[in-house]
């Protein structure tokens, strides 16, 4: 299907993002640029991608009923899930019922939670990952922290942006870590993944896209998490041709295994040539936000080219570059972004600035991007820009 109608007519394109935050809104912006009217959903109102939609719905959207509701009102062609709190159970009675799910309701619902897609990825294709148990209660969660051994890492799982998530250097470590996880889930207490330390040289995120071309990829991203949230990433990350063939091997049969159209951020740990798989998420990805600069079509292009049917043949990359991401800490509705012409000052620097409306604890609130001779200039100079960027954190 790649006929494309006039905007907000009975010949007109619809699609729903069910999640509108940062990544949400550049796609929101994507489809758009092709004409296609735009609809945002999330938990909360005035999030970034409402900001641009043609108009949203603010509802909980692990509601299988008010879900099913939104999505009978609106008729949309293109369903595109962009967060893991979603009722995925309802997704796939919708796609039974000849609604279309980006890439695939069983992908969104596998992916949802770390135990669908670990357990695709371990004991249905027989890719390496790390030890890993699964527990329900804190009598199974003590057991599985035996088994694997200590140091481990502790995930609820079905989270993002490292909420939930900490890691088990000690005995004393395990009540801290076993509360953390049941208090930052998506969908609240409940189950974790316990995993055992992997011993690696670094780790990348392959940005694999499927669409009616076939499958490419991005140029593998190197990133750095800090508590499992991202804070920096470049491109390319320099790999041997063995490991970025294995990567690449390991992250089509993936996707492949999970299937549709659309970009997969696929996340890999790298130890010399040897490639051992970490996660998958069948949606853009928060490390991939350097590609808004790297890129000719970034990774928020390739999904809203992929999702519409439209062919991706090639991708021209740019060139070595980096992201910082801006991470706010505090209470407040008020965050004032100043200094921006220092920010700004050297050639080659970009800044996003996501709109969020408020802040609680810690959030991402917006990112720098950088490009330079090399991946370690334009972290530098994505650093640089950082460091001269003035965050005013005001009371409510």
């Amino acid at each position: 299907m790649s006929k494309i109608g006039s905007v907000m007519t009975p010949v007109g394109r619809k699609a729903l993002l069910l999640g509108s935050g940062e990544l949400g809104k550049e796609v929101a912006i994507e489809l758009m640029r092709y004409g296609v009217e735009v609809v945002a959903c999330d938990r909360y109102a005035n999030a970034p991608a409402m900001q641009v939609a043609h108009r949203s719905h603010v509802f909980n959207m692990l509601d299988g009923a008010e879900l099913r509701r939104i999505i009978e009102l609106e008729r949309p062609d293109h369903i595109i899930p962009e967060v893991e709190a979603i009722a995925t159970p309802t997704l796939l009675e919708l796609e039974k019922e000849g609604y279309n799910v980006t890439p695939t309701a069983r992908a969104a619902w596998l992916t949802m939670n770390r135990e669908g897609i670990r357990r695709l990825a371990a004991e249905e294709l027989g890719i390496t990952t790390s030890p890993y148990r699964f527990a329900s209660t804190r009598e199974e969660f003590e057991k599985a922290i035996e088994e694997i051994g200590i140091p481990c890492v502790v995930k609820p799982i079905m989270s993002s942006s490292g909420h939930g998530q900490s890691t088990v250097k000690s005995a004393a470590d395990i009540d801290r870590a076993w509360h953390t996880s049941q208090e930052g889930g998506r969908a609240g207490a409940g189950r974790v993944i316990v995993e055992g330390f992997v011993d690696f040289d670094y780790e990348i995120t392959l940005l694999t896209v499927r669409s009616c071309s076939g499958t490419v990829y991005c140029e593998p991203v190197g990133h750095i998490q800090i508590d499992g949230d991202y804070r920096y990433s470049w491109q390319p990350q320099p790999m041997s041709t063995a490991a970025l063939e294995s990567a690449q091997e390991i992250a089509k049969k993936v996707t492949d295994a999970l299937g549709g159209y659309g970009i997969f951020g696929v996340e890999l740990f790298i130890k010399g040539d040897q490639v051992i798989f970490s996660e998958v998420s069948p949606r853009p990805h928060d490390t991939g936000m350097v590609t808004m600069i790297s890129q000719d079509l970034s990774e928020f292009g390739l999904h809203a080219r992929a999702l519409l049917g439209l062919p991706v043949p090639s991708i021209r990359f740019y060139g070595p570059s980096a992201s910082r991401a801006v991470v706010v800490e505090g209470d407040t509705d008020k965050v004032e972004f100043d200094n921006l012409e220092q920010v700004l000052a050297e050639p080659g620097v970009q800044i996003r600035i996501f709109g969020k409306p408020e802040v609680k604890g810690h959030r991402r609130m917006g990112v720098i991007l950088a490009t330079d001779e090399s991946v370690d200039a334009a972290r530098a100079k994505a650093e640089r820009a950082y460091e001269a960027l003035r965050v005013n954190v005001l009371p409510r």
